[in-house]
């Protein structure tokens, strides 16, 4: 464990930040008001997640690695990465659902079902606690590995020896 207590770290930054971000979300209206415009909105995150997996991968990189990280070890380190915040992110997806926007759920499923992309038992079936868990655990082990694949190619040693 010693060895991924960088990766652990930025795990739990990483999921300060989505639990930020969600508060964002929520004060702009995108959990009620504005709820049709959340699945464009959302997707701003990824800026975020992408700067933190650099400044994760750049700070293993300087701190484990002495400066000399090449490709495979920075993916490496972003896998466990992934794998730390899929680990945690069941728990985020709960203090959001609980305590940052308990009635988001409610609000999606009257979008969805009023304005006719699902029907009522589809919305129910998909907008819920145990259905947004799983999908952030994947998510972010899907998201994390391609996201761990691109930045290591950016933050590894550029010396041509390694």
């Amino acid at each position: 464990m010693r060895n991924f207590r960088i990766e652990f770290r930025w795990a739990l930054i990483f999921s300060m930040a989505h639990l930020a971000w969600m508060y964002f979300e929520k004060a702009i209206g995108l959990h009620d008001e504005h709820i049709g415009q959340h699945a464009i909105y959302t997707n701003l995150f990824a800026i975020i997640a992408i700067t933190i997996y650099v400044l994760a991968l750049r700070n293993k990189n300087s701190d484990f690695f002495n400066g000399s990280m090449n490709w495979k070890q920075g993916f490496i380190s972003g896998i466990i990465l992934s794998v730390f915040i899929a680990i945690i992110s069941p728990l985020v997806q709960y203090i959001i659902s609980t305590y940052v926007t308990p009635e988001y759920f409610q609000n999606i499923i009257d979008y969805a079902v009023e304005n006719g992309k699902m029907t009522r038992e589809n919305a129910e079936g998909y907008f819920n606690l145990k259905s947004y868990m799983l999908q952030s655990a994947f998510g972010a082990l899907a998201m994390g590995v391609v996201t761990s694949a691109v930045v290591a190619f950016f933050v590894k040693n550029k010396n041509p020896s390694q």
